[in-house]
């Protein structure tokens, strides 16, 4: 699924999978991580994904599982977590209006292309809309 791709973005939902080992996707997500950890692909992800992995576990109090994401996304090989700037909220402004998409789909696809993706791997296929980069949706390859 990722063969081809040396740069890649990933949506909240990797993470997610990847943390609490969902039974389902943790293979997948292992495949990615493995992937930036012997360094034969770059990931970015946007900001906002600390905003939408982090929500649940500061509902729950869960701070090792906050600190658990800190650590990913901060030390993880060949990972790199792209701010929302000026720059990036215009792509984000300019995929949304094109593309209809919610602002936080817009945002990490600007982020993905911003960083010059050529996939983003995800489990929402809304974002097949956008053409500058392959979606990789799980749930096709289940």
């Amino acid at each position: 699924m990722l063969q081809g791709h040396r740069r890649i973005a990933l949506d909240s939902s990797i993470f997610i999978y990847q943390l609490d080992a969902n039974p389902a996707y943790v293979a997948f997500s292992d495949i990615v991580f493995s992937c930036l950890a012997e360094r034969t692909m770059h990931a970015v992800t946007a900001s906002i994904t600390l905003t939408e992995v982090l929500v649940p576990h500061y509902r729950n109090l869960d701070h090792q599982l906050v600190d658990n994401f800190y650590a990913l996304l901060s030390t993880y090989p060949n990972l790199e977590c792209i701010s929302i700037d000026l720059e990036v909220a215009d792509i984000a402004a300019r995929v949304r209006a094109q593309h209809n998409l919610r602002t936080p789909d817009a945002l990490h696809a600007a982020a993905a292309l911003h960083a010059h993706a050529t996939a983003l791997v995800t489990n929402d296929p809304i974002f097949r809309r956008v053409r500058e980069f392959a979606s990789i949706v799980l749930d096709d390859f289940i």
